[in-house]
């Protein structure tokens, strides 16, 4: 499933499923610029209320592309 097309409810299915007390999310830019993308941010606000909501704490989110790895943790987006 497309990163933008996930929603808050595939969000707390999956946390439910896995009863995970923290995640790590993380996904790829194909165009290899791992600069987080507004709907990157935004999604991630979404995941982390989300997660909040069931005491699932998100530890980072990391966006992988050919010129490396954005931390939305050492960016200070989360």
């Amino acid at each position: 499933m497309p990163l933008s097309a996930l929603n808050t409810s595939a969000i707390n299915d999956s946390f439910y499923s896995i009863l995970a007390e923290t995640i790590c999310m993380l996904h790829n830019h194909p165009s290899g610029d791992p600069t987080p993308s507004r709907a990157d941010v935004e999604m991630t606000k979404q995941v982390v209320q989300a997660g909040r909501a069931l005491n699932v704490e998100v530890h980072d989110h990391l966006v992988v592309g050919r010129d490396g790895v954005a931390s939305f943790k050492q960016l200070g987006l989360m």
